[in-house]
C-alpha cells in the first residue's frame, strides 16, 4: 500500500486513534486532506489563541509528543509510512505557524488577515517542502518523521509571519 491508497482500501482504525490522527475527520477528505486539516486547526486555534504564551507553548509540546505516538500508531495500523489522511502533523504545524499571534487580544480584521497569512504560509512550506523540510520528510522515519517536516514548515511559516506582522498593521 502507498501513502495515497484510498482510505476505503486501508484497515479501519479504532475511533480513539482515528479522531486525532485523522484530524477530527478532516483527514478523510478525498481531496486535499492536509489543507482541510490545516483549516480545522485554524478553527481550533480560535479557541486556543487567548491562552497565555507559556500555556500555549506547553500545549504545543504535549501535542507534538502525543503526535509522534499517534502518527506512528496510525501508520503502523494502516501499514503505510505517512498516509495523506494522517493530519495531526498539520494541526501541530499550523499551530506553530500561528505562534507569533499568541495571545490574541482581539479578533478584528488585522487578526483575521494575520491568521489567513499564517494559514497560507504554512500550506506553502508544507506543500513546497523547501530545505530543510524536504530533508526531514525524506530521511526521518516513523512518527517523528511524520511530524518533523510539519514542525519545521510551521516554524518557517511562523518566522515569516512574525516578519510580516508590521506590514499587517501589527497586533
Amino acid at each position: 500500500m502507498s501513502d495515497n491508497t484510498p482510505l476505503s482500501q486501508l484497515p479501519r482504525l479504532p475511533l480513539w486513534l482515528s479522531l486525532p490522527a485523522f484530524g477530527l475527520g478532516s483527514g478523510y477528505s478525498p481531496k486535499a486532506p492536509g489543507t482541510l486539516g490545516s483549516l480545522v486547526a485554524v478553527l481550533l486555534f480560535a479557541g486556543l489563541a487567548a491562552l497565555p504564551l507559556p500555556l500555549y507553548l506547553a500545549l504545543l509540546l504535549v501535542a507534538t509528543l502525543a503526535g509522534i505516538g499517534i502518527c506512528q500508531a496510525a501508520a503502523d495500523r494502516l501499514g503505510v509510512h505517512d498516509h495523506g489522511g494522517i493530519v495531526w502533523d498539520e494541526f501541530v504545524g499550523q499551530w506553530i505557524a500561528l505562534l507569533p499571534l499568541v495571545p490574541v487580544a482581539a479578533w478584528d480584521a488585522r487578526t483575521l488577515a494575520a491568521v489567513a497569512a499564517g494559514f497560507a504560509l504554512f500550506r506553502l512550506f508544507d506543500i513546497w517542502k523547501p530545505w530543510p523540510v524536504r530533508v526531514a520528510d525524506q530521511r526521518v522515519d516513523g512518527g517523528l518523521g511524520i511530524m518533523l517536516d510539519d514542525l519545521i514548515a510551521g516554524a518557517m511559516a511562523g518566522v515569516v509571519l512574525w516578519l510580516l506582522l508590521p506590514l499587517l498593521g501589527g497586533l
